[in-house]
């Protein structure tokens, strides 16, 4: 009961969003069942909601690929450097010409951007040739900083007007989120998805540290390198198509290894589904609250998930072991 409940809340969320708006839909049910019969239930909210399932589901995976990589309760992507990136790489894509907000093609450039990020920040990080997650930690913050500096000023100088619209990466929304956007995320998901379930058994050995894992037969920078590829798949697919989500990263994976302990190879479906849930809540409530008006799905997300995170670490003091 304890695994699926998550999953049943996600469900049962999944239909409350759909059923409220800042326009009611008449006969709900009755045009949930028929496919296609009322246009703001199947061409806006379907999309929209089915995105944030997906967006947190990515970040949440990610977040616990930057934490077992790392081997620190703090990591996440937005430390490492990877969110920025993923944000750099998609503004430079819209303004050389190569994508619009939202496409395949400003996925792709997020994806790069984002990969090439958190190389550096690891890059830099081990200059000293002993990669410490404290060293990771600063340099990440150091990098993020940089790159999230040059996008803005880009996006201010841009004369496009989707690039210069910096808010729509600073806060995220899914305001604009159709079902063709669905696709790129969706394989972007899927892989990182994929990867992440292929190394959980060396992240496991690796959370016993990098002289124990390698005598127990794994490659920690080989699987760092692997866990960053799958980690710039998933955040620099989310945030190319809808902007930054804060803490979704951080809180999904500490909620999942508070709930399931620290198997990774659990953690993964679990910290997506967590993920998922509080996208969807916070995006649910950043559209109805103050309706016809629209919050940052980004302050939604710090609003639920902060309150929850402190509550969990209030609780259970030791519910990370760093090395």
């Amino acid at each position: 009961m304890k695994k699926t409940a998550p999953f049943l809340a996600l469900i049962i969320c999944l239909l409350l969003a759909l059923s409220v708006g800042a326009t009611q839909i008449d006969s709900f049910w009755s045009a949930l069942l028929h496919p296609g019969s009322n246009a703001i239930l199947w061409e806006i909210r379907l999309p929209r909601v089915i995105a944030a399932v997906i967006i947190g589901a990515a970040l949440g995976i990610a977040g616990l690929l930057a934490q077992g990589a790392c081997n620190n309760a703090l990591a996440e992507p937005a430390i490492l450097g990877t969110t920025a990136g993923a944000t750099l790489g998609a503004v430079v894509g819209i303004l050389i010409g190569l994508a619009q907000v939202g496409s395949v093609g400003a996925i792709i450039c997020g994806v790069v951007g984002a990969l090439l990020t958190t190389a550096m920040t690891f890059k830099l990080a081990a200059l000293r040739l002993e990669l410490s997650s404290f060293a990771l930690i600063i340099v990440g913050i150091a990098v993020s900083a940089v790159i999230s500096s040059l996008a803005a000023i880009l996006s201010l100088i841009a004369n496009r007007a989707d690039a210069r619209s910096i808010s729509f990466w600073s806060f995220g929304s899914l305001a604009l989120v159709t079902k063709e956007n669905l696709i790129g995320i969706t394989i972007t998901t899927i892989a990182g998805l994929l990867i992440a379930y292929t190394i959980a058994p060396s992240l496991d050995r690796l959370s016993l540290g990098d002289s124990t894992a390698f005598h127990l037969g794994v490659d920690p920078r080989r699987l760092r390198l692997i866990a960053l590829v799958a980690l710039s798949l998933l955040s620099g697919g989310a945030v190319s198509t809808v902007g930054t989500i804060a803490f979704i990263g951080l809180a999904a994976p500490h909620i999942a290894r508070f709930i399931y302990g620290p198997s990774h190879r659990l953690l993964i479906g679990q910290s997506a589904v967590i993920g998922s849930l509080i996208v969807l809540i916070a995006d649910t409530f950043a559209r109805t609250v103050f309706a016809p008006n629209e919050l940052p799905i980004g302050l939604a997300t710090s609003l639920l998930g902060a309150p929850i995170l402190i509550a969990l670490v209030s609780l259970r003091s030791n519910l990370w072991k760093t090395q």
